[in-house]
């Protein structure tokens, strides 16, 4: 969803750090939550806004402990950059996403540093093969993610972020 200027009030520019957490075996963590707009679940990567005075790595790692229990955080490169505009709670956001790799050994989940807005928000987690990625009806975030997953997987990370589109 785009912003329309002429009637809508202006979105709010929020930057986040996204983790693509991927453990031994190629498996990506996701998070479900259900689209205000149309009350339908998506599952995207754990991440969240940055927050005054954090780089996007003090998030990246702030929001790995919230979401994960995740202390040692093993950041790895930038490999994607999204521009999206979403609505929650009534508040349209220009989000400014920063995608980071980060590989694991396989752990289990701890969400019990969630935020309350998380509590409220995430419905769900769980462990996707790229297989499931790529059968799965569910809504995805990014779209694509499926492809772009195999992609950096096969190629490995790319020299500068790559910019997506959708």
């Amino acid at each position: 969803m785009t912003p329309n200027p002429a009637q809508d009030p202006p979105a709010v520019l929020r930057t986040s750090a996204r983790l693509l957490l991927i453990d031994e075996t190629d498996r990506l963590l996701l998070f479900s939550s259900t689209d205000d707009s149309d009350g339908h679940t998506f599952w995207c990567p754990i991440g969240g806004g940055r927050e005054a005075g954090e780089t996007l790595e003090q998030t990246a790692a702030r929001e790995a402990r919230e979401e994960t229990g995740l202390t040692e955080l093993p950041l790895g490169p930038e490999v994607w950059r999204r521009r999206a505009f979403g609505t929650w709670g009534g508040t349209t956001y220009d989000c400014r996403e920063h995608f980071f790799l980060v590989r694991v050994d396989k752990f289990d989940i701890d969400t019990t540093g969630f935020t309350e807005d998380e509590r409220i928000s995430i419905t769900g987690h769980r462990w996707w093969t790229l297989d499931e990625l790529n059968a799965t009806s569910d809504r995805l975030v990014p779209a694509d993610l499926g492809s772009l997953l195999a992609d950096l997987l096969i190629s490995g990370p790319p020299d500068e972020p790559i910019t997506l589109t959708m």
